[in-house]
């Protein structure tokens, strides 16, 4: 069931439209949700500033108006007048004209209050301050009403009160509906509002009184706490979130993102019917026997005879070109073709070469297994067919497996040792180019290591992989392993990887890709190949 499952699965995602629409869909999707972060990141933004802007010009005001509150204070203190007649009246109406934001001003003792506006209701001097400093007290919110001319903010000292009216904090920023400047006292448990209506407080939203960001903004409220150098109260300015309203980027941002997505998509479809076409002309291949094995000698560095052969896959499509391995292998890995490619490998090199190992029992030829191959146990119940068919020796075939294709160590080990216990022997390819370490490698059931070609390629310069080599050969030899040179190109490397107790090695220097023919021509001949390049016709 699961199975089924799975092939259906797999069978849906090689199609190139559903691999299309899959990915036009997630691109989409992300690049709008990009998009979308951008966009309220951007609002965000918008009210920050908006609210910044707003809370440094109260501050700027209020600094006036304190200011010249407190000074004109000091000068009814100064003077010697106490008492309610024509001459405090006249002292009082001349401090409400010298200062432009003292709109009353007034005396006030247990008997008598006066105040240069005699006319209007008298401030509300008679509850206790809000704020009570060393020198001066403070009441805020002296008048709810929406009258411009009632007193918002008044300031006292001794007998004397000075008050501001609500016209001269609004004059400067006018507080859109719903919003509140509130002062915040008793260490943040208790808000008074100066201005706008009263608020709940703290906030009934989540949010962190204790964050050093002067703007805070939940779902519904924007918070503005503004800095005061007097740590009994705080300035909070609220205001509620109006509705969003996209900016432009916005309405760029969305098409173009559909744009993006969709032309994904069509990459992605161009680049599934690319390799599903492949996929297909490959099989037409194994038909029609476009598919063929070369072989790669393997030679001693002290006698330089051939031991053996790494089998080569070459693609040879009909208008003689060759397509690259590295370009139709891992696609035939990820379409389960590779499979199908293995056994055709094993099936061809023992038709080919089975009369040769059987006339030489030393001689073994090695064959390249995938990922797949390593992690089940299929190839040694084809390998036992085909030797008995040939009547070839199972050490005589040896397999080799690159350190990245060891996704599972655990079973790769349990498949590899009952490869070895059937008689095959176990390579590691293009050693030090993976991820296999020294204690895996002590744990897996390997025979020999082969040296990557780049490594060799290193020796004798000063690249800093040039000491890699020389390295991989002395763990070998600690782990008892032989070690197998690839790409010689050079007799200097040679020599040099034959004095360091290098067994065997394979390259240019030696034999390029060979035919079957060949092979069995250098091996029963026991001399070696004038060079020949893998797409030189045999």
């Amino acid at each position: 069931m699961m199975a089924a499952a799975r092939e259906t699965l797999r069978s849906w995602f090689y199609r190139p439209w559903s691999l299309a629409i899959l990915a036009a869909a997630l691109s989409v999707a992300l690049l709008l949700a990009g998009s979308l972060g951008v966009t309220l990141r951007q609002v965000q933004q918008r009210e920050s500033d908006q609210m910044n802007s707003q809370g440094e010009r109260f501050l700027e005001r209020l600094e006036q108006l304190f200011g010249q509150l407190r000074e004109g204070l000091d000068d009814l203190e100064a003077q010697p007048l106490r008492g309610c007649d024509m001459k405090m009246f006249t002292t009082l109406q001349q401090v409400s004209f010298s200062y432009r934001f003292v709109y009353e001003a007034a005396y006030i003792d247990q008997a008598q209050f006066c105040s240069n506006r005699p006319h209007q209701e008298a401030l509300s001097a008679i509850r206790p301050p809000d704020i009570k400093g060393p020198t001066y007290s403070y009441w805020l919110n002296t008048s709810t009403e929406p009258d411009e001319n009632r007193a918002a903010l008044m300031l006292g000292r001794g007998n004397f009160r000075v008050a501001t009216s609500r016209g001269h904090l609004t004059d400067m920023v006018d507080l859109s509906p719903g919003s509140s400047l509130l002062v915040v006292l008793d260490h943040g448990t208790r808000a008074i509002p100066v201005l706008g209506a009263p608020q709940a407080w703290p906030p009934s939203e989540p949010w962190s009184p204790f964050s050093n960001e002067p703007l805070q903004i939940t779902q519904n409220r924007l918070i503005y706490r503004m800095p005061t150098n007097n740590p009994e109260y705080q300035l909070v300015l609220i205001s509620p979130r109006t509705a969003m309203h996209l900016p432009a980027l916005w309405w760029w941002l969305v098409p173009a993102s559909l744009v993006l997505g969709l032309s994904i998509g069509a990459l992605v479809f161009l680049l599934a019917r690319q390799r599903q076409s492949m996929g297909g002309e490959l099989q037409g291949a194994l038909k029609r026997g476009e598919l063929q094995v070369l072989y790669q000698p393997i030679f001693d560095l002290r006698s330089r005879n051939c031991v053996g052969a790494e089998a080569l896959l070459r693609w040879r499509r009909p208008d003689g070109t060759l397509t690259s391995p590295d370009l139709f292998i891992p696609m035939a890995e990820d379409s389960g073709q590779i499979r199908q490619i293995t056994d055709f490998v094993l099936q061809r090199l023992l038709e080919q070469l089975g009369q040769l190992l059987r006339a030489y029992p030393q001689l073994y030829i090695s064959v390249n297994l995938a990922a797949c191959d390593v992690m089940v146990p299929r190839i040694g119940e084809v390998m036992s067919r085909l030797l008995a068919l040939h009547r070839v020796a199972a050490r005589q075939i040896a397999f080799e497996v690159t350190e990245r294709g060891l996704i599972d160590v655990v079973v790769a080990r349990e498949n590899l040792q009952a490869l070895r216990d059937a008689g095959h022997q176990v390579l590691i390819d293009d050693f030090g180019t993976g991820y296999c370490s020294l204690a895996y490698l002590q744990t897996l059931p390997v025979d020999c290591l082969k040296i990557d070609k780049a490594f060799i390629d290193a020796l004798g310069h000063d690249a800093a992989s040039s000491g890699v080599a020389p390295h991989i050969i002395r763990m070998a030899h600690a782990l008892e392993l032989k070690v197998i040179a690839e790409g010689i190109e050079h007799e200097a490397q040679a020599m040099y990887l034959s004095s360091e107790g290098v067994n065997y090695g394979q390259g240019w220097l030696f034999a390029h890709a060979l035919t079957a023919m060949q092979l069995i021509e250098l091996v029963t001949r026991g001399r070696h190949m004038a060079p020949r390049r893998i797409d030189d016709k045999a």
